[in-house]
């Protein structure tokens, strides 16, 4: 099987070459015989007249008689050799480049929305190669158009939630089938920030997408980051009766980072354990050297997570139980996508282990050192 177009080419161009002097030979051997009947033999008219003269005369006769047949047999087998050859090469010039003409279709209808448009890829030269680098990236478009819709439709539905209710509290007050009183504006004050926090986290998710920020990376202490995201959200913890804990050893290396964006990935972790985790639960925060990196872990006693969830966990607006509101302790389904970008734009990697559902879960993220 011919792997190169290189070799495809040449190829075509020898068989060419050769289907025309195949037709050369066949075409004198056709038309020779009729030449020299014309031009050369005794009996003919021309020849009988011309060659009475001097033998020096019949002689240039002669010659010129067999120059004359030789130019038209070779003039009938150029010709016949030339058409063939046109014709070979349109055929194969045609099967070369077919495969350029089909990516050029597929090119148009993906520009007309078609992301799901593919080409069929056979053999394995250069053009079947560009064949599936082009399949490849039809696919990842129309991923991230199934993904565009997606997020549309999310952030829809995420914006309408608390807008009806803003809205249905607003018209009960004004019916007088809501009294004014503190219960009823505490959960509209509620349900505006929650309006807030989710359009703040979608302003951070744009950033951290388009890479629409930069990172002041500094050596800090890993153990100073673990303090600081414990404090902040320790008193949350305490007031949903879960227990905070954090354990590293104190003998960890530097790391290169920026300490506002590795604190916002230890919040996120950490108010995504308090989220998923019930009452008399813990959660703790490890750390450890792994290699060139630093590695820090959050582990909780909360909901856990199912295998075929581990690898969608990271996913905008994903939840592992669909039925649970974000009104309900679900998050804005945004912080871990969050996480993943920033930590991913330090150079680590973020990743989740569960044993299964009810067993709790643990998030683990890297970080290099500092050398």
């Amino acid at each position: 099987m011919m792997k190169s177009i290189r070799t495809k080419l040449l190829m075509s161009y020898l068989l060419v070459l050769l289907v025309g002097v195949l037709v050369t030979l066949v075409s004198v051997s056709f038309t020779a015989r009729v030449a020299y009947d014309r031009h050369l033999m005794p009996g003919g008219a021309r020849m009988s007249q011309e060659m009475m003269g001097t033998p020096q005369r019949a002689g240039q006769i002669q010659f010129a008689s067999f120059r004359a047949g030789v130019f038209e047999a070779l003039g009938y087998a150029a010709l016949a050799a030339s058409v063939v050859a046109v014709v070979v090469s349109i055929f194969l010039s045609r099967r070369i480049v077919s495969p350029l003409h089909a990516m050029t279709q597929a090119t148009r209808r993906i520009a007309a929305g078609h992301y799901d448009e593919r080409i069929t890829v056979q053999g394995e030269d250069e053009l079947s190669q560009l064949a599936g680098s082009f399949n490849q990236m039809a696919g990842q478009l129309e991923q991230t158009e199934a993904m565009r819709r997606r997020l549309i439709g999310d952030v829809a539905h995420e914006l309408r939630t608390p807008l009806t209710t803003i809205k249905g509290s607003m018209e009960g007050l004004m019916d007088g089938v809501l009294q004014p009183d503190t219960e009823t504006f505490t959960e509209i004050l509620q349900e505006s920030e929650r309006l807030g926090r989710l359009v703040d986290d979608l302003q951070e998710l744009s950033r951290v997408e388009s890479g629409a920020y930069t990172l002041d990376k500094q050596p800090v202490t890993a153990a100073a980051l673990a303090a600081t995201a414990v404090k902040r959200l320790q008193r949350q913890f305490e007031q949903k009766r879960i227990t905070l804990t954090s354990s590293l050893p104190a003998d960890l290396p530097l790391l290169l980072a920026d300490e506002d964006r590795i604190l916002q990935v230890l919040t996120n972790l950490l108010n995504n354990a308090l989220q998923y985790t019930p009452a008399a639960g813990t959660v703790t925060v490890l750390a450890q050297k792994n290699a060139e990196f630093v590695q820090f872990s959050v582990q909780d006693t909360g909901a856990g997570i199912t295998p075929e969830n581990l690898d969608l966990i990271f996913s905008r607006f994903y939840r592992v139980d669909p039925s649970r509101s974000r009104h309900a302790g679900g998050g804005s389904g945004i912080g871990l996508t969050i996480a993943k970008h920033l930590v991913e734009a330090h150079g680590g990697r973020i990743w989740v282990e569960s044993p299964g559902l009810g067993q709790g879960s643990t998030f683990h993220f890297t970080i290099p050192q500092s050398h």
